[in-house]
């Protein structure tokens, strides 16, 4: 069985965190908003009522579908066996799961801080009060619960030598915050050194290695969730 992955195309957005899980297990998907165009997306998603997705991305397999990340993350990682193989442990993965979902909600806000309806040049004076209290408290509190779950077991995964979709979404978050903040990341490194060892060691599974190599693999870019505004950022 083939997934369809919906999600919209130019950006990573919040579809990487389904496709970098997708990539490392080798699931076969299409990444149909690309094949098909954004108009596609918002037909398929008219087409849906009652139980249907509220926004992408969602996945599709068969007459079922289902959104949200950490939802879905769950259940492929049920049908595919990168979650923990047992209840306690897939719901405390699901947690840190949707503890990560926080966090990228809140990156987002740092450059929308307003509306997400406005551009961020009319909202620019709120963002970049915005993001300093981001980089200064959130960034830190975030993280080092993060480093904290990720020293629960022997590493390099929050699992131990095992990874989860825990994992590939630390890796995006690490990503993404070293694009939009680099010079708050690269001051904060040494207090993350299992967060930085997580990053490095899903980076070489096969099957993202291999993704991240593809031009699948799309660049960050000033249109998704992680943009890098230099007025935002400091060490």
């Amino acid at each position: 069985m083939t997934y369809q992955l919906w999600y919209w195309t130019g950006i990573q957005g919040r579809g990487e965190f389904v496709r970098l899980a997708l990539e490392a297990a080798g699931v076969p998907y299409r990444d149909m908003a690309r094949e098909l165009g954004d108009e596609a997306l918002l037909k398929d998603m008219e087409a849906q009522a009652g139980f249907g997705p509220f926004a992408p991305p969602y996945i599709v397999e068969g007459d079922f579908s289902i959104a949200q990340v950490a939802h879905i993350l769950a259940w492929l990682s049920d049908k595919h066996g990168f979650g923990g193989g047992d209840l306690e442990t897939d719901l405390r993965l699901i947690q840190l799961q949707l503890t990560i979902t926080d966090m990228v909600a809140e990156v987002h806000a740092v450059h929308h801080p307003i509306a997400g309806s406005l551009y961020y040049e009319e909202q620019k004076e709120a963002a970049i009060e915005n993001a300093w209290h981001f980089r200064e408290e959130r960034i830190p509190k975030f993280l080092d619960h993060f480093e904290a779950a990720l020293g629960v077991n022997e590493g390099p995964f929050v699992l131990g030598d095992k990874w989860s979709h825990v994992d590939t979404s630390l890796f995006q978050l690490a990503e993404g915050l070293n694009y939009a903040f680099p010079k708050r990341m690269k001051a904060l490194a040494p207090r993350y050194p299992k967060l930085h060892a997580v990053r490095d060691a899903v980076a070489v599974l096969d099957g993202v290695a291999a993704y991240l190599a593809s031009d699948r693999r799309l660049a960050f870019n000033e249109s998704g969730i992680f943009r890098h505004y230099p007025e935002l950022d400091a060490a």
